[in-house]
């Protein structure tokens, strides 16, 4: 891949992993079962079942806010589902950092983004349109993410497909240090606090809360730590578990693959 190319690449598989909205976050190194130390059964035990109760539910309705140091602020929202691959829609809105500046540059700053099993869709606006012959829509396949950025794009694409509210109960269950806090009220809905620091892929330790109800369903979770470019904060509520969650593809008249783009140098400049 010549230096040019790389570097379209690079950019536009930084902007992806923004666009992702939920993904920055569900990516732990979990330490050898024989050296981990064992946290109370009792939470352990109740973490599983919410895992598992979480996992059988399929969908829900989104609500999140996500910032990254200076390079990323963004809210979110839409309906998600995940029992067969991951699905769904979700609007997003750049509040501030230096990917909203480059939104600007793309010619919008709130988009529609879709989840399909085989690809991430996401709906730019009129300048990225004028570069991809009046195409609004950009195809991030997941096979074509390793081609384009070898393995972190294959671990972004991992990622993507397990961006499943279940997958942070997951991410806690990795912590050697998980307990219960208490009982909490969040949006009027009685839950129960559970907290822990884990490891993860792109920052050092990490803080993991998470809220759940009486049907042993996530309501909402916080996550914090640093990266390369700053302070992460990620806070998303879940409500509405069951809803439908139908999503289909943009049209294909309508849409440019990432990987064509890239290739024709379509993307040069930006």
């Amino acid at each position: 891949m010549t230096s040019t190319r790389a570097r379209r690449s690079a950019f536009w598989i930084a902007l992806l992993t923004a666009l992702t909205a939920l993904a920055a976050c569900t990516s732990s190194d979990r330490p050898d079962e024989e050296d981990r130390p064992t946290p109370s059964r009792a939470v352990t035990a109740a973490l599983r079942t919410v895992e598992r109760s979480t996992d059988r539910a399929d969908s829900a309705r989104v609500k999140s806010t996500t910032t990254v140091g200076s390079a990323l602020s963004m809210k979110a929202h839409g309906t998600l589902a995940w029992g067969d691959g991951l699905t769904g829609t979700l609007t997003i809105t750049y509040t501030g950092g230096t990917t909203a500046e480059t939104m600007r540059r793309l010619g919008t700053t709130s988009m529609e983004a879709r989840y399909l099993p085989d690809a991430y869709y996401a709906r730019m606006g009129e300048a990225f349109a004028e570069k991809a012959d009046g195409k609004h829509w950009i195809k991030y396949a997941y096979d074509d993410l390793k081609n384009l950025a070898g393995s972190s794009g294959a671990d972004l694409a991992e990622q993507m497909r397990g961006n499943a509210p279940h997958t942070s109960v997951k991410l806690l269950l990795s912590s050697t240090d998980v307990r219960k806090v208490g009982e909490e009220t969040v949006s009027g809905v009685r839950t129960t606090r559970y907290s822990g620091t884990v490891r993860v892929e792109g920052a050092t330790t990490q803080t993991v809360d998470i809220w759940v109800d009486d049907r042993d369903l996530l309501v909402k979770k916080v996550e914090k730590g640093r990266t390369a470019t700053g302070a992460l904060t990620q806070t998303a509520y879940y409500s509405d578990y069951g809803v439908q969650a139908a999503v289909h593809k943009p049209p294909e008249g309508d849409t440019a693959d990432l990987k064509d783009l890239l290739k024709r140098g379509a993307l040069d400049g930006t």
